[in-house]
């Protein structure tokens, strides 16, 4: 029998009572919950089949929920508590429980199980474990790996009260860091747009792998779309060469956001008659409105502020696009282009016009600025020993640099493929911040006097990769006959996708300033690997430093999911925290192999304010990081254990522990934050070495 319910079964509908909201304890948040009005379930110490369940007097029999061996009734809702409580009493039944609603969120129901998840503090001892777990009426189950002094207990038939408010009241101990029950949500596939050709868009979302597709080369986005979709009050300007404002997937109420053409001094700034628009194909990544036909972008809820720029990249143009971009309220500005030059440093006064962007754009917070590194495979800032280039127009030890990638206040993008390996083309650098998906192709640069060459060495070996499906000018004018292409690609695509995931960040937290975007993309992405040399240089570049940093991805391949999440994450702590102090330690120590006393780390807080949030990052690296626990030590001595022996043979720990991902923080919470904290790293086994090379205590208080 389904466990859709018609509202003709009973005479009130199953709105719930507000009046019985109930907090859930679930990763360190409290959600509100609410009773459905005709729904309980039950767990039975026998088997009855589905007929004999369909026959009980108890009700009538919806469903089983098998993981938690649950059966799923429903009766009249001025039946319901009577019939609970003639059901606790009934032999056969070992467990019954109200089924609830997550507030704001209808649709999706909750289902107990008899399961509760108990993390002690680290000085709890057995005894105290059982004298709390007999008062509650609980049975310990088992451990919980990898997280000290945490178990699962069974709530016993003899509990007088649900897992919800047992939790609840568990939460007030002091012996207690965190109480969960164990519920249980049906699973739904993240959001999935209805565009017709969504599901070519292999760089946002695909669970595919082939020769030319490889598992989690996307920017996981629907998980990202299951909490925002992007809001119009966050405005993308796409600063390029046109746009076709006539494209259908560009339409919607307040989608066009103060356009400009710079190039022909008006408000339009649509393609010429023989011109195809870079800007039309960079737009529909980031931004294509979700209207059930062509692609969907990035942050589709978003608006798009399209600007034409002049083509030239003098002081006033650049100035131009900037200034206007601010002026109208633009929250993150994605730039696809670069100089057709192979140095290019910038002006004062192109400079000073990113950083007014950067610093005094959305009030004060700054536009996030987003650069393309480059098609070239050349360094960002770096020099190369050129050779049999075309008309030698490059030749000998020559000095590349683009002054717009590495500006301080910029987040500079490269690309990686489906395959998630660098793409051959892509610049690469100190400077580069994340990377992003893109097609795969040989390496080139448009110079004026020559138009378009490829670089040298030409690449003899195969290049693998699918290219990058989106918007194209309306009709046979364009990159391909037809409304879309599926043959974009470079930076210039990657670029846009990173604008499209910070849009969906801001429209999470609109209170974050474009540095703190800037962190979040970072700290947040995906560290993919190539351990191949570049087919054309031979130069390798695809690992990670002891910072956490590669010459050709950055910090990472940049996940939407991960950034929304943290952005969300960051909101809640702002609600409570008006001010924070950061400190970092960035002296390098070695770990002593196989040593119990370890190596600590001082960090000083002269601040006397009491600790309304934490957050402890870390950076190691360590042959086989399986061997080592992290801890945390308070001026107070007091001991957090923030990283357990879990971490097998990883060699780079780069994380940060927050009182959300890490309860055990939460003994820390208003004591006094001034003195002398240490970082202790312990290696518990022989062989393997490594070293502390960093790590960040933030603390956060309120006036």
């Amino acid at each position: 029998m389904s466990d859709n319910i018609n509202s003709a079964d009973f005479p009130k509908s199953d709105e719930p009572n507000n009046s019985q909201g109930l907090i859930l304890q679930r990763g360190g948040e409290e959600l509100m919950l609410e009773k459905a009005l005709y729904r309980f379930t039950i767990r039975l110490n026998k088997s009855f089949s589905r007929d004999q369940l369909s026959k009980m007097p108890w009700g009538v029999w919806r469903r089983s929920i098998p993981q938690a061996k649950l059966e799923l009734y429903t009766v009249d809702p001025d039946q319901l508590e009577a019939r609970m409580s003639q059901l606790r009493t009934d032999p056969n039944v070992d467990f019954v429980s109200h089924v609830y609603k997550l507030d704001n969120n209808p649709g999706t129901f909750v289902y107990l199980s008899d399961q509760i998840t108990i993390q002690f503090a680290t000085w709890v001892d057995n005894n105290k474990i059982n004298t709390i777990a007999n008062t509650f009426n609980l049975v310990q189950e088992q451990p919980v790996l990898g997280i000290p002094n945490t178990f699962v207990f069974l709530v016993s038939k003899q509990a007088t009260q649900n897992p919800i408010k047992i939790t609840n009241q568990l939460q007030t101990l002091p012996e207690v860091l965190a109480a969960e029950p164990n519920i249980l949500i049906q699973q739904e596939p993240h959001y999935r747009p209805k565009d017709s050709l969504y599901p070519q868009q292999w760089y946002l979302n695909h669970a595919s792998s082939s020769n030319q597709l490889i598992t989690g080369s996307h920017i996981s986005v629907e998980q990202a779309w299951d909490t925002t979709r992007g809001v119009r009050s966050v405005v993308v300007a796409v600063v390029d060469d046109s746009f076709d404002l006539h494209h259908p997937d560009f339409q919607g109420i307040g989608k066009i956001v103060a356009p400009r053409d710079l190039k022909d001094n008006d408000f339009l700034p649509l393609p010429g008659e023989k011109e195809t628009s870079h800007g039309t194909a960079c737009a529909g990544i980031a931004l294509a409105e979700e209207n059930g036909a062509g692609i969907v972008g990035v942050a589709p809820g978003c608006a798009m502020m399209p600007i034409r720029t002049t083509g030239f990249l003098d002081d006033r143009s650049i100035e131009d696009v900037f200034d206007w971009a601010v002026e109208k309220g633009a929250s993150v500005i994605s730039c696809s282009w670069g100089a057709s030059a192979v140095y290019f440093p910038l002006s004062i006064r192109q400079k000073a016009a990113i950083s007014r962007a950067a610093t005094n754009g959305r009030k004060g917070k700054g536009c996030v600025i987003v650069f393309a590194a480059g098609n070239a495979n050349r360094p960002i800032n770096g020099t190369v020993n050129e050779q049999n280039w075309p008309k030698n127009i490059v030749q000998g030890n020559t000095n590349w640099l683009s002054g717009f990638a590495v500006h301080p206040d910029v987040i500079t993008i490269s690309a990686s493929t489906s395959l998630n390996k660098k793409a051959a083309y892509s610049n690469w650098g100190d400077n580069v911040s994340v990377c992003a998906p893109s097609n795969n192709a040989p390496p080139g640069m448009w110079f004026q006097e020559t138009g378009f060459v490829y670089t040298q060495p030409a690449i003899v070996s195969s290049l693998f990769g699918l290219g990058m499906l989106t918007t194209d000018q309306i009709g046979a004018a364009g990159y391909d006959a037809g409304n879309f292409t599926n043959n974009f690609g470079g930076t210039s695509s990657a670029t846009p996708i990173v604008a499209g995931v910070a849009a969906l960040v801001l429209s999470a937290n609109p209170n974050l300033t474009a540095q703190q975007v800037k962190r979040i993309l970072q700290d947040t992405a995906d560290k993919i690997v190539d351990n191949n040399p570049d087919p054309q240089l031979g130069v390798r570049g695809g690992t990670y430093n002891s910072n956490g940093h590669s010459q050709w991805f950055g910090y990472g391949k940049v996940n939407a999911a991960k950034a929304v999440r943290l952005a969300q994450q960051m909101s809640v702590v702002a609600q409570i925290t008006n001010k924070q102090t950061q400190v970092k330690n960035t002296q390098v120590v070695s770990i002593p192999d196989d040593d119990r006393q370890g190596i600590k780390s001082a960090i000083a807080i002269n601040e006397a304010v009491k600790i309304n949030d934490i957050q402890v990052t870390v950076n190691i690296t360590h042959d086989f990081l399986g061997d080592l626990e992290v801890y945390l030590i308070a001026p107070t001595n007091q001991r957090i254990l923030l990283q357990s022996r879990t971490l097998g043979r990883r060699t780079q720990l780069q994380n940060t522990y927050t009182v959300r991902s890490h309860p055990a923080l939460k003994q820390l919470l208003s004591l006094p934050a001034q003195g002398r904290w240490q970082l202790q790293v312990i290696d518990y086994a022989a062989q393997d070495i490594g070293k502390l090379n960093n790590w960040e205590l933030l603390i956060g208080y309120g006036n």
